[in-house]
């Protein structure tokens, strides 16, 4: 495997904190692009790894750091709308750019995160995932797509979230409670983008879907963390009536907890249909055998810990 150089926008968030020193060891010399240097030290943690602040909406900032790359990894992607940031502003417009950028100085290579489901439902997050999806797939680069269920690993926005709320929360009304979702480790997802870097004969021109091996209905998940925590909490399923009226009046809260758009998400299934982790060799992780790692030891077993320490003499 030849070392390349490789740029990452979106290196310092979930998957990419995951990626970066995945592929710093395997040699590769990497650029991140990011808003705020200062904020992002962290990520300049092991060899190859550079951090420039930039502006990845600007075309001309994505030449400049575009010029002299073999590979591009497109990582940027968001859950909820905020101020400028919008679905089509980052998910199609940049894409855009970056394919123009990539022609514009020579880089062949693309790789582009989307989502599982991207282009299907009613929700705009899908809805522009999918026309990002379009951009790269009628460009002439020669690029590779992943589509990703939703993520879990240590300090996910899935069990961390429905964690916190349960510690809070005497019971939980839940939206779209048979909803499905097939969890992937983001560990594996970096060991899919790894291979594809590492040896583009398989997969050039391919779309991988990445699910995990459990397919879990929304509540059944909940329940799950409650579970494994020791806690014992109402789950409330929710008649969707209901559920878009808490998604209306959720996105007001402090940190845009559930929108009317993440509802509409939750009404397409994320469960894929040809596993693209067993195309690449990788046997996925479970989220059932992850959530005591996630989680930690339950409010009981760490009340008997308590207790037995203090019995020791």
């Amino acid at each position: 495997m030849n070392a390349q150089r490789i740029v990452i926008l979106g290196g310092t968030g979930f998957v990419g904190s995951a990626l970066v020193p995945r592929l710093s060891a395997e040699g590769h010399a990497l650029l991140l692009l990011s808003r705020n240097w200062q904020a992002q030290r962290h990520a300049t943690v092991g060899r190859n790894v550079t951090v420039a602040t930039a502006d990845v909406h600007d075309p001309a900032v994505l030449r400049k750091h575009f010029a002299g790359a073999d590979t591009v990894i497109n990582l940027v992607g968001i859950l909820n709308e905020r101020g400028r940031n919008t679905f089509d502003r980052v998910h199609v417009q940049l894409t855009r750019a970056v394919i123009d950028a990539c022609h514009a100085v020579g880089v062949h290579r693309l790789h582009q995160m989307s989502s599982l489901k991207a282009g299907q439902g009613e929700s705009n997050y899908l809805r522009t995932r999918g026309e990002a999806e379009a951009l790269v797939k009628g460009s002439t680069l020669d690029w590779t797509i992943y589509e990703p269920s939703t993520l879990f690993g240590p300090g996910d926005g899935l069990v961390s979230r429905f964690d916190a709320l349960l510690r809070v929360a005497p019971a939980m009304p839940l939206p779209r409670p048979d909803a499905k979702i097939t969890p992937v480790y983001v560990g594996d997802v970096v060991e899919a983008i790894t291979r594809c870097v590492a040896h583009p004969s398989i997969s050039l021109s391919q779309i991988f879907e990445l699910y995990g091996p459990e397919v879990w209905t929304l509540v059944d998940l909940v329940r799950a963390i409650g579970d494994t925590r020791g806690r014992r909490r109402w789950v409330l399923a929710m008649p969707d009536a209901l559920g878009r009226l808490q998604a209306a009046l959720a996105q007001y809260a402090p940190g845009k907890p559930f929108t009317p758009d993440n509802f509409l998400t939750l009404r397409t299934d994320s469960v894929g249909t040809v596993d693209g982790l067993a195309r690449l060799g990788i046997v996925p992780q479970s989220l059932s055998a992850w959530l005591p790692r996630l989680l930690g030891p339950s409010v009981r077993q760490r009340r008997l810990d308590e207790a037995r320490s203090r019995r020791r003499p």
